[in-house]
């Protein structure tokens, strides 16, 4: 049975106005979107600044990597999508989602999912099922190129309103309903927090970070290349640029996240 929209509380529009007051992010809240990712593009492209955050109650059609569907029930999930524009290398760029994926692991296990971790390059998982996507996406502006971050988390969502088999939720993980407000305002505190060490040159102490955390790396992988070909060895760390290491029959091989169609445990 679908569980009734109207016990679930919504957001706390007044609380997260605290994230605004302490000069974090810009909060607005929508009830019902078809992507916070195509309007937050939209207002990137007309001169928003850095620090936006556009939240639904309901998403209706939204995009995960490879323009898959990403759907949401009311008040289960938290469904929204970040502005930031920064002014790093070209290079430094892929990092943004492996970044977004580990500050919002590294929440969830300080919220007490303790088994939270990052399926490269940026699934959040708990132990093999998927929690969390996120979708980055560089859109040009009159005033520079910026980042539109898009994360999707499944909070209270149930077993049966669940889309597949292979997720779950941070409720069904703790076995309590959390407070979405709460969790909200955690994760846009650790994205902060990353992003900023990031910018202003902590990349090799992420690169460290996320490779512990990252659940891919000493794993056994099949990597689908868009080719076609398949690589199979094990994923032996993260190089600077954010590339999945694999050590296939010909050595080791650097794929980076826009390379690859899928990457797959095969370690039992």
């Amino acid at each position: 049975m679908t569980p009734d929209v109207a016990a679930r509380p919504p957001l706390d529009a007044d609380r997260l106005a605290d994230a605004r007051a302490a000069g974090t992010f810009r909060v607005e809240v929508v009830e019902a979107l078809p992507s916070t990712n195509a309007v937050v593009t939209q207002r990137a492209r007309a001169g928003e600044p850095e620090g936006l955050v556009v939240v639904t109650e309901h998403q209706t059609s939204g995009r995960g990597r490879l323009d898959r569907t990403w759907q949401t029930p009311p008040r289960a999930a938290l469904t929204f999508s970040v502005l930031l524009r920064p002014q790093v290398p070209p290079a430094d760029w892929p990092w943004l989602p492996l970044l977004t994926g580990h500050a919002l692991a590294r929440t969830l296990r300080d919220a007490g999912v303790t088994a939270a971790g990052v399926k490269w390059p940026n699934d959040v998982l708990v132990g093999d099922l998927k929690v969390a996507g996120i979708l980055v996406e560089r859109v040009e502006t009159p005033t520079g190129p910026a980042a539109v971050v898009g994360i999707g988390l499944n909070v209270s969502t149930t077993a049966t309103e669940l889309p597949v088999a292979t997720a779950t939720s941070v409720a069904l993980a703790l076995g309590t309903e959390p407070d979405r407000t709460v969790l909200l305002l955690a994760v846009l505190a650790g994205l902060r927090g990353e992003y900023d060490a990031w910018r202003t040159g902590g990349g090799d102490a992420l690169r460290a970070a996320y490779a512990a955390a990252c659940v891919t790396v000493g794993r056994t992988v099949r990597v689908e290349l868009p080719s076609g070909e398949l690589l199979t060895g094990p994923a032996t760390g993260i190089d600077r640029g954010g590339r999945l290491l694999v050590r296939g029959p010909h050595g080791e091989t650097a794929v980076g996240a826009g390379d690859v169609v899928h990457v797959r445990a095969v370690d039992g």
